[in-house]
């Protein structure tokens, strides 16, 4: 991080909604979290009274096995953003210039700009098609926030292989590709992966993730890694976790079907709703979403104004949550449109 470039950079909205009385679709978090999971964390609880085994061997064997890759390739982190805070400050230097998508997770950009280095923003389907050699760094997210498309595998490991030969290090923020049947990209040369366990596993104040890399990346994640980087009990429900494949099935199911029944549910009111990967739709509304966004709120659905997302002005984020959260959201837009 550059201490002279601190003071210029600003925080970055995000979704969410702390009031227990709205259904809250603004934060892309699974509404349900694997079973046995509280009492993990209850019985890592004596645990966390020492500090935690730094080499988090358990945590490490369960990532490697959830993405397909090997335990020593994994970095663990307190969340993916802290990942992807490690990446960025292991590569960027200041002057250093960096492809940054757009729309899309405005934290990208923001990281580059702590650590004193430029954000070249493209548009994120075109980000591929770019020459990554002038660049310290590429970042890719996948599926993309807030679109919810995701680059086919072979343009990936194209891009990657590119990206290798120039030297660019080519970031892979992976939050959300939990919810699809895509491979992840750990262990490709010169890439770092960043994994939330935020999203698909619906513990998003536990804050845990992972980065994944090889070679020098990884000597460099693990060098600038801190001490104890996650919690004890977080590194057991995130073990825990990562090994309920039913629970992941079962989500990926869920999704799908309730994504496809959102999207013709508001595409039969006049909606367009993009083509999604993801646990959310980017819903363009056809003008400003302030009035939209409030009367929602007023019916007791939260919905993320994603006009904040660089490149939109008419748009509103749905998360995909389970049946009934479906039935009253599209209720809700009935009752307002």
């Amino acid at each position: 991080m550059d201490p002279n470039s601190i003071d210029r950079v600003g925080r970055v909205p995000h979704g969410s909604s702390d009031d227990p009385d709205v259904v809250d679709l603004s934060a892309n978090v699974n509404p349900r979290a694997p079973d046995g999971s509280r009492a993990v964390y209850e019985t890592a609880f004596d645990a966390a009274r020492s500090y935690p085994p730094d080499d988090y061997p358990e945590f490490r064997d369960a990532a490697a096995s959830y993405v397909g890759c090997d335990p020593d390739e994994v970095v663990p982190a307190a969340g993916g953003l802290a990942a992807i805070r490690l990446a960025v400050g292991t590569t960027v230097a200041p002057g250093d210039s960096v492809l940054v998508p757009y729309p899309s997770f405005g934290e990208y950009a923001r990281e580059v700009e702590l650590a004193g280095g430029e954000p070249v923003l493209v548009p994120h389907d075109e980000l591929l098609d770019r020459d990554p050699a002038p660049h310290a760094m590429a970042i890719v997210c996948t599926p993309n926030n807030p679109t919810g498309d995701c680059p086919e595998r072979s343009a990936l490991e194209a891009f990657a292989a590119r990206c290798f030969d120039s030297k660019t290090v080519l970031l892979a923020d992976e939050a959300f590709l939990g919810f699809t049947a895509r491979e992840s990209l750990a262990g490709l040369e010169g890439v770092v992966v960043a994994r939330s366990l935020t999203k698909l596993f619906g513990l998003p104040g536990l804050r845990a993730g992972f980065a994944v890399a090889e070679g020098d990346r990884l000597s460099r994640l693990e060098a600038a890694r801190p001490a104890w980087s996650l919690g004890g009990p977080a590194a057991a429900v995130g073990a825990h976790a990562m090994r309920d494949s039913a629970f992941v099935r079962e989500t990926r199911a869920r999704v799908r079907r309730e994504r496809a029944r959102l999207a013709r549910g508001v595409e039969a009111m006049g909606f367009d709703a993009r083509p999604s990967e993801a646990p959310y739709l980017l819903v363009d509304v056809g003008e400003p979403p302030t009035a939209l966004l409030a009367a929602c709120r007023e019916r007791g659905v939260v919905l993320r104004d994603a006009t904040t997302f660089r490149g939109l002005d008419s748009h509103v984020r749905i998360a995909i949550r389970d049946a009934d959260a479906t039935d009253t959201v599209l209720s809700v837009l009935e009752a307002v449109v």
